[in-house]
């Protein structure tokens, strides 16, 4: 099987990741930064806006299973991909609607899924579309993280919610 990878940041990386923990064909999903100009940045540094890095899922997947454009139509029905820099009370570029390409083709399907996705929102679709850049991985406590706090506050107001759309509306892509 073909292994792929996808970056997605979709406001809180705690969010984007337990969804797609649970995805069909996702073999991993890990939280982290990218898109920024500071080498290793730490959470502290990403989530004050200095570092300009966004947090970032990298998903790596098993394309017989599980198609890009699936997991984008997930990603378009878990977040607002209209509102810039914010997901929520989730504000700052930390925050923003992203998804990183690492080629042509991979770049050509995600215009394309934006363009679909388009007719079911209301406003304008503002994800940035960018060229790859590094990857840092989050700290290891930011890692599966809802996995490990469903009673947490943030866990059962925000994340939980986004559980259940994602449950509702692919409940043949669940795990």
């Amino acid at each position: 099987m073909a292994m792929n990878k996808l970056v997605l940041g979709g406001g809180c990386f705690w969010c984007v990741e337990a969804v797609f923990s649970n995805v069909k064909g996702v073999f991993k999903a890990i939280s982290g930064y990218a898109g920024g100009a500071r080498k290793n940045p730490s959470y502290e540094q990403v989530c004050t806006g200095v570092s300009g890095h966004a947090e970032v899922v990298e998903i790596s997947y098993e394309d017989e299973v599980i198609t890009m454009d699936e997991l984008l139509d997930i990603f378009w029905a878990i977040h607002d991909p209209t509102t810039l820099n914010r997901q929520g009370a989730d504000a700052g570029t930390q925050y923003r609607s992203v998804i990183y390409y690492e080629d042509e083709a991979q770049k050509e399907a995600i215009l394309n899924s934006i363009k679909k996705a388009s007719a079911t929102f209301k406003d304008k679709i503002v994800t940035e579309v960018s060229p790859l850049p590094e990857f840092y991985e989050a700290e290891a406590y930011h890692q599966n993280y809802f996995a490990r706090n469903p009673n947490q506050g943030y866990c059962s107001v925000v994340i939980a919610p986004k559980m259940q759309k994602f449950m509702t509306y692919f409940p043949d892509k669940l795990v």
